[in-house]
């Protein structure tokens, strides 16, 4: 039997060199090897240690090894890890209950990531439709969104560099600009079977959807009698202060469907559609499914999260607040930081140059961050960072902004 080598002595070059040979290459990976994790710091083979201000993507919203995500696990492991969704068991119900109460929605479908999550959503939008009209199939989505990875998903990712080598695509999607009122008007009819965006889109750019966009979109929605979905796999559970982005916008532009994925279950794969009592219908009896959706160990730890997550928000708010004080000196102080984006602790620092170049050298300081949409830098750090946390992320970015631009660097 071949057992997994991840002893301290399989050094560093090994672990890249057999990923290369043996793992799908369809993954740009940064060269940083990461052993363990603890708090809000990844630590590498020979010591290093690095301010996570990516956290997963998004997904490690309580830091790593958090002692109640640890004990959450470590007790439900003894207990029920799998049974499917042949059976009951009690976590699964629970976590659903307390999304309907927070969303005001009724009803959860459960998956194992947020793509899975936007392909039963639009699933849920056509079946919608169609139960309407036969006609009734086309979905209004956003240039420079991003769904996920799944052929349904990148159908409606408004970006070319991930649905172009896979056409031809789901047909009937109409892509509108972000915040873009009268292209919206244009493109939502009778025959439009759902509405769906990010409330601040992630992968394009940490762009904020206005009130405005918002409020329109639901009007749409409800006179054409299509479905309002929110994306909210990366700015949703807490990232921008509320526990989701859209309740920003007030009770205007409540949603009929919402994903859910990334931070739910602080680290475990999860993946939610929270929806009304009238867009869960479609899905009877063996219309959708998942063998590992909302598993008893997943659920298990999303309870932690949600039960953590009231106390967390004001802290998400406050940290945020200061963080984004901290990072406008650098706005003042750099002429090609054009801008802040983002709420709480989803932020965008805006570059009037190209940011890829920027984010190797935060790493060789010692700080996690990713380039998005070309030249803004991303910060998704856990939430529960501290100003200590704030001060040398803001240092570190200093120090690889001082080196001035890779054109004009010395």
């Amino acid at each position: 039997m071949v057992m997994a080598d991840t002893s301290p002595r399989f050094g560093a070059e090994q672990i890249v060199e057999r990923d290369h040979r043996y793992v799908v290459r369809s993954y740009g990976r940064y060269p940083l090897v990461v052993r363990r994790a603890e708090g809000v710091y990844l630590h590498g083979p020979n010591g290093q240690r690095y301010l996570d201000f990516m956290s997963g993507i998004g997904v490690m919203a309580l830091g790593h090894s958090h002692p109640r995500v640890v004990a959450a696990i470590t007790d439900q492991l003894g207990t029920l890890v799998h049974c499917s969704n042949l059976y009951y068991h009690p976590n699964q119900g629970a976590v659903a209950e307390r999304l309907a109460s927070l969303s005001g929605l009724q009803r959860t479908f459960f998956c194992n990531s947020g793509a899975e999550a936007v392909e039963a959503a639009l699933k849920i939008a056509k079946g919608y439709g169609r139960a309407r009209d036969e006609d009734k199939h086309e979905i209004v989505a956003l240039r420079d969104s991003f769904g996920g990875r799944t052929l349904g998903s990148i159908s409606v990712t408004g970006q070319p560099k991930y649905r172009s080598p896979f056409a031809p695509l789901i047909p009937g999607v109409r892509f509108v600009a972000p915040n873009d009122l009268a292209a919206l008007e244009d493109a939502v009819g009778e025959n439009t079977a759902g509405i769906i965006f990010e409330p601040i889109l992630g992968e394009g750019g940490i762009v904020q959807i206005t009130a405005e966009f918002a409020a329109l979109a639901r009007q749409l929605a409800t006179a054409s009698d299509a479905l309002l979905i929110y994306d909210e796999v990366q700015c949703g559970m807490g990232r921008t202060g509320t526990v989701f982005a859209f309740q920003e916008w007030g009770g205007d532009s409540a949603p009929d469907v919402i994903t859910l994925a990334k931070p739910l279950a602080a680290g475990l794969p999860i993946g939610a559609v929270v929806c009304s009592d009238s867009a869960a219908s479609v899905l009877g009896p063996g219309m959708h499914g998942s063998t590992f959706g909302g598993g008893a160990l997943a659920c298990r730890v999303a309870l932690e999260f949600l039960d953590m997550l009231p106390e967390l928000l004001p802290r998400i708010r406050e940290i945020a607040s200061y963080l984004r004080s901290r990072l406008e000196d650098l706005v003042a102080s750099h002429d090609f930081v054009t801008g802040l984006r983002g709420r709480g602790l989803m932020v965008g620092i805006e570059l009037s140059v190209p940011g890829s170049a920027f984010v190797p050298r935060c790493q060789e300081l010692g700080l996690l961050i990713n380039c998005t949409a070309g030249n803004v830098l991303r910060l998704l750090p856990p939430f529960v960072i501290e100003r200590e946390h704030a001060d040398e992320a803001v240092g570190i970015l200093e120090e690889a902004l001082s080196q001035g631009p890779p054109d004009t660097a010395s």
